[in-house]
Parts: C-alpha cells; sequence; structure tokens
C-alpha cells in the first residue's frame, strides 16, 4: 500500500514535467502555422494568384482555423531566399492543426499548389 501511495505521488510530481516536455499544448496560447513559398519561375500571375486564392479560402470550409493572414514579401534585406507569399494561420490547440493537416479541403488544396512551387518553408509556434 506505501509503495502504491508513493507511486502515485512522484507520478504526481512528474506529470506536468512530462508534458511541459511532450508537446502539451501552452494554456492561454495559440498555435501559428506558417508557410512560405517560392513558386516556380514559369508560374503565371494568374496561376500564383489561384493558390493564393485557393489559401485565403480555407477558413470557409475548415472551421478549425482561428485567424488566416496573407501577404507577400517586402523585405529589403534580401535574406528571403527567394520565397514571396506568406501565410499564417492560427489554431487553438496541436489537435486541431492536425486536422486541419488531414481535412479535404486542405488536402485539395496541397494537391492545387504542389506542382506550382519551387519552394515551401513551413514553422509552427506557440504564441507568447
Amino acid at each position: 500500500m506505501r509503495m502504491l501511495l508513493c507511486s502515485i505521488c512522484l507520478f504526481a510530481l512528474f506529470l506536468p514535467w512530462v508534458r511541459m516536455t511532450h508537446g502539451a499544448e501552452p494554456t492561454g496560447k495559440l498555435l501559428r502555422h506558417i508557410v512560405l513559398y517560392k513558386f516556380k519561375p514559369e508560374m503565371t500571375t494568374a496561376q500564383v494568384q489561384e493558390v493564393v486564392d485557393a489559401f485565403a479560402a480555407l477558413p470557409s470550409k475548415i472551421d478549425l482555423i482561428v485567424s488566416l493572414e496573407k501577404g507577400t514579401n517586402v523585405s529589403q534585406e534580401n535574406k528571403s531566399d527567394g520565397l514571396t507569399h506568406s501565410f499564417v494561420v492560427t489554431f487553438r490547440s496541436q489537435a486541431d492543426l492536425a486536422k486541419y493537416l488531414d481535412h479535404p479541403a486542405h488536402l485539395d488544396y496541397v494537391k492545387l499548389v504542389r506542382d506550382r512551387r519551387e519552394k515551401v518553408v513551413v514553422f509552427d509556434y506557440w504564441t507568447e
């Protein structure tokens, strides 16, 4: 009995650490999913705009998205490595992001963009 009680106490003490070190979601924070594109040089302005419009339409199709921002690179530092378009998608949880990634509307979007991009960078982080 004493061993069981000690085990329960140790579990209770280490549970917050286990959650913190294994991707637990911070309370009250939002998850940002950043997507950066460099399009293939042969893509027309209309083809790029079709991708932008399709990405911008995702919040109307996927209610897990808290917000979506989009824009083109205006940096004067010349450190963008050719990346021209940015999308920032906000979620409430890692689970919502995972569901978004498997959502049919997102998968349809990926089919549209995959052959038009030369490079993609994805970066996720919790807001502070």
